[in-house]
This record gives C-alpha cells, structure tokens and sequence, in this order.
C-alpha cells in the first residue's frame, strides 16, 4: 500500500501550490511524513527557505524549523508518489471560473507522475472538473492511464485565513476518491494531520459540491444582512441595533453585514452558477446575493460621499483616508478585496484616498492594484476616516487616538466611517463626530 511505503519513508509526499492553504499543509503533513513544496514562483520559495512566512499563517518560526523541503523544481516531483494540488482557482473578468492554474498544475505533475501514485486536489471547483478536467490532462501529460497507474481523489480545502483558532488540523476534512482503496488510503494520511477527523464523501463531485455550496451559502446569509442594511440606511436605522436585538434570540445565525471579497466566498458561488448555467438552469438567490454583495463597496462609497456633503467638504478636495485594504483581518491577502471598489468608486469623483494598511505585503497592493501604501504614523490633517478592515492595530484605536489624524476643524466636520462597526456609537456622537456606520 502506498499509506505504508510514505509512512516508512519510501516515499514522499509533495504540495503543489504552497499559499495560504498549501503552506500550512505542508508543514503540517512535515511533522509526520518526508515532504516537498513545491511552487512556481521561486521569490516565494526563497522566502520560504530563508525561514520567512509571507502568509503569516504559521509564522516564520515553524518555517525555520519545518522539514519541509521547499523548490520550484518540478523534477523533485518524481521523489513523490502523493500529491495534494492547493493552486488558486480565480476567475475571469466576466465572473466564469479560471481554470489556468489548475490545469496548469495537472500538466507539471502529469510530466513527473509515477505509476502507483495518488493526486488529491483541493483547489475550489465545480462538480466534474477533477474527473472531467483534470484527469485526461494527467493522462495526456503522463502517459499513464488512470485508474490503472494512478488514482485520483478530491478533499476540498476549508482553511481560514488568519483564524489561529479554527486551524487546519482542528477542522474535519472531507475526503472522497475514484474507488474505495484509494479513498481509505487518502483518509488514513489526512488522519494523520487532521485531529477534527475525516468524512469520506460518498463521491469527488459530492465533495467538490459540498464546498462551492458551505461557502455560497455564507455567501447568501451576508447578502441577507447586506440587502437589510442598505434598506435600514435609508430608514435611518441603526444595523448593528437590531442585529444585537435580534441575536437575543437562541436561533439567530449571527451573520452581519460587510465586505465579501477573498479568494473564497467572493469567488467560489461563481463555480457553482456557472456550472448550472451549463445546465440549463439560471440561479435565483446564489446569483442575487452575489450581485448585493459586489455593490457593497459602491454603497459605502455613496454613504462616504453623502457624509462629505453634510460636512460642507469640497469633494474632490477631501483628504480620504482608507484605513485596511486586505480582503479580511489580520492577513496580507489582498486578493478580491473588496476595499477596492470603495477607493475606485471614490475615485469617480476625483478623490485620490490616501490608503493604510499594517499587515497587506506592500509588493502585492503595488503589483495587483497599482497602489502605495501610507504609514499610519505619516498620517494627518484628514476629512474623512474610512475604518474598512478590522486589523488587530485598528481595533486598539481609541477616538483620542483617531482625533490626532483629522485636520485641526471642529468636530461636527470630522467624518468617521465604520465598516466594521468597531467604534462605540454613543461615544461617537457624544464627541460630535459626523458618523456612519454598516
């Protein structure tokens, strides 16, 4: 059994994709099992062999101290027998999925396949690509036939960025393959990293279902909280009252309005529409919640606008200040962020905002967005505070800390926006700030 030959170190393990879902895995699977990571772009790796975390989602300390043996190398690929492909599915500019990366990934492991290997994905598809996609690209780039000289298996990833307490080996992974031998295989190395356990899906395209579907659905409960606050705004009801209303009561899901961006739930209900319309069948509610939280930026956007306005601000004049650009808390990620279309929808209105964020990686905000990044400390004589991401740095903010970066005016023209509802209401308006939050 090819469980055996890796656990007695005759074969090894690699990871294709070493991000915020590889890495950790990587690392985690190191702790047990000899293991490669392996990625294409060789500035990462070097970081990685310097002993430096870019994702931080384990910290350079495990990197330093891991056994993992990092390379851009694709012929280390012939060392391993299982691979685990954790490369990015984006997509297009007109929302269909981007299936580069992954079929890229299946022609490089296909020319370095083994006979009797395992290639498990976790890259987020929709139902069939790992049998309908990715397969004939590993025969084709193989030579090998499928079923008879390798096996093929699907264990979608559910990592959450930046959450240090809902970590890899803490949450179930669903396991599924092509027939039942490779399934106890890849479920016994998995239950070697995964304390939460395993759940052995009944199929690959179950599997690749029950993730397009776990984040769509939180998709649609924050389009729900969405749709509710943008009807609020214009009742000039406070959201955040309600919510905390509502949430007295023992079935209340506790979702709250906000941005939806990321690599994730921004992304993968498109998989899903996508495949449907193939289908025949056009979505209702995944395709509606999607359009409201994509216009959320746009609607704070209006809401910064109208905030000026009551302040008697020159618009294209105002000193805007974005504070957060990551697509969540406490990560550098800034992919799909949805703190860009505030800034381009600002922008519009010639507004230049001068944008801050402490954890984003200054590299990748200049080379995704074409954006310089501002020290916090640089920072004064502003109109406007726009607190987008609620880093750790921001939430440790006081309003005497804040009242430091406005101009010297009266308080009744300083604008605090709070997306992340992180400020105290009352104590908000008791200092007379013009206020407005999600």
């Amino acid at each position: 059994m090819l469980y055996n030959e890796i656990i007695e170190g005759q074969a090894k393990i690699s990871v294709i994709g070493l991000g915020y879902v590889g890495m950790p895995l990587a690392v985690a699977f190191a702790k047990k099992l000899q293991v490669i990571g392996f990625d294409i772009n060789e500035e990462k790796v070097d970081l990685y062999k310097s002993g430096i975390d870019p994702t931080t989602e384990v910290g350079d300390e495990e990197i330093r101290n891991t056994s993992v043996e990092f390379t851009s190398d694709e012929r280390k690929l012939k060392e391993a027998k299982f691979h685990v492909v954790s490369v990015p599915t984006p997509i297009n500019l007109d929302k269909t999925p981007n299936l580069d990366p992954v079929e890229g990934a299946s022609e490089l492991i296909g020319r370095n396949l083994t006979k009797g290997s395992i290639v498990v994905y976790e890259s987020t598809v929709y139902p069939g690509v790992t049998e309908n996609i990715c397969i004939p690209i590993l025969e084709k780039a193989s030579g090998l036939k499928c079923g008879v000289d390798f096996k093929v298996g699907y264990s979608p990833e559910r990592i959450n960025p930046s959450d240090k307490v809902n970590t890899l080996e803490k949450i179930i992974k669903i396991v599924s393959s092509m027939d039942t031998e490779s399934l106890e295989e890849i479920a016994k190395l998995y239950e070697l990293i995964i304390e939460a356990g395993v759940f052995k899906a009944s199929s690959i395209k179950v599997a690749e279902a029950a993730k397009v579907v776990e984040n769509s659905q939180r998709d649609i409960n924050i389009a729900f909280m969405n749709e509710l606050a943008m009807v609020f705004d214009r009742m000039n009801i406070d959201t955040k009252d309600v919510i905390e209303a509502m949430n007295t009561k023992w079935n209340a899901l506790g979702f709250t309005p906000g941005l939806v961006g990321g690599h994730c739930i921004g992304v993968d209900p498109y998989y899903f529409i996508y495949e449907a319309e193939k289908l025949g069948y056009h979505s209702q509610i995944i395709l509606s919640g999607r359009k409201i939280n994509d216009g959320m930026g746009k609607f704070v956007a209006d809401a910064i606008i109208k905030k000026l306005i009551e302040g008697n601000k020159v618009i294209k004049n105002s000193r805007i200040v974005i504070l957060g650009l990551t697509f969540k808390e406490n990560t550098p990620d800034t992919r799909n962020s949805k703190v860009i279309d505030i800034i381009h929808e600002l922008e519009e209105y010639g507004i230049n905002c001068l944008i801050v964020d402490p954890v984003a990686d200054e590299k990748e905000v200049w080379n995704e967005y074409n954006l310089e990044l501002t020290d916090l400390k640089d920072i004064k004589e502003a109109d406007c505070l726009v607190f987008a991401v609620g880093h750790n740095e921001f939430k440790t903010m006081n309003l005497e800390d804040i009242d430091k970066l406005y101009k010297e005016m009266p308080n009744n023209e300083k604008i605090l926006i709070d997306v992340k509802s992180q400020f105290n209401k009352e104590e908000v308006y008791k200092k007379g700030l013009l206020y407005w939050r999600l």
